[in-house]
């Protein structure tokens, strides 16, 4: 066979390869765009999946389109929630009109007509007058609002890893004992663990928890190697990519902590 035979009969799962590594490498940067192209990859995949018979990845496709839709809206949003502490008041600075007045009506003029003397040397002088500050402690809080609305990367909590951990379980024999009894699967154990660890570690990013990368390891490891005893070859190659890059992602995302 060809390198143009071969190409033009797997040019799909190609395709869907490279929407995968693009996706990676927006997920390590945290970039929004990786939901969009998770979503094209997902829908390429199902077609893969479905033609090579591992069924519980071709439904973990569907999951994904669902789950990249949330975490797009999730991520658009934010957590909802505000540090404490930061951004809760404006800081504002007294006007002219606020300042004690020093004597009678005459006073009050020379007043403010030093303040804006005040002001108009500041200019002149490189110095930021006080409307000036006013100003940039304004933008400084808007500023400071926008980052603690964003979703950031927080540590799995106990309670939730449990939680994660008895789902992961009955997905896994629940996917198991469908695949081996009603389906055709030439390996229903490994397309049950990958999908139900893929499951939850999609979940994980959607909500930005770091420990979603070691679930990553583990899949990408699995999926190396029966998608290479399948001869699924690009695939293969992609979730090799995964597997690499998941380190990265690792290091990047602990930054973000």
């Amino acid at each position: 066979m060809t390198i143009s035979v071969w190409l033009s009969n797997n040019w799909i799962e190609i395709f869907g390869a490279i929407t995968g590594i693009i996706y990676v490498f927006l997920e390590i940067r945290q970039n929004i765009w990786l939901w969009p192209v998770g979503i094209i990859t997902s829908a390429v995949y199902i077609i893969v999946f479905f033609t090579s018979k591992f069924y519980a990845d071709m439904g973990l496709q569907g999951y994904y389109l669902v789950i990249s839709c949330l975490g797009w809206v999730w991520w658009i949003k934010g957590s909802g929630h505000r540090a404490q502490g930061t951004g809760q008041e404006t800081i504002r600075l007294p006007s002219s009109e606020s300042l004690p007045r020093l004597g009678g009506g005459s006073g009050v003029g020379k007043n403010d007509a030093g303040l804006r003397a005040q002001g108009k040397e500041a200019e002149t002088s490189g110095l930021p007058s006080m409307e000036g500050l006013g100003v940039g402690f304004e933008e400084t809080k808007r500023q400071r609002d926008e980052e603690t609305e964003r979703l950031n990367v927080t540590r799995l909590e106990l309670k939730t890893g449990l939680i994660l951990t008895v789902v992961f379980i009955l997905l896994y024999f629940l996917m198991w004992f469908i695949l081996s009894r009603f389906t055709d699967s030439p390996v229903p154990e490994w397309d049950s663990f990958i999908t139900s660890l893929s499951v939850v570690a999609t979940w994980m990013l959607a909500r930005k928890i770091y420990e979603h990368w070691f679930l990553w390891i583990a899949v990408n490891t699995a999926a190396m190697i029966i998608f290479t005893a399948r001869g699924l070859f690009p695939t293969a190659v992609l979730y090799l990519v995964y597997f690499a890059m998941s380190f990265a992602g690792l290091r990047a995302w602990r930054r973000s902590l």
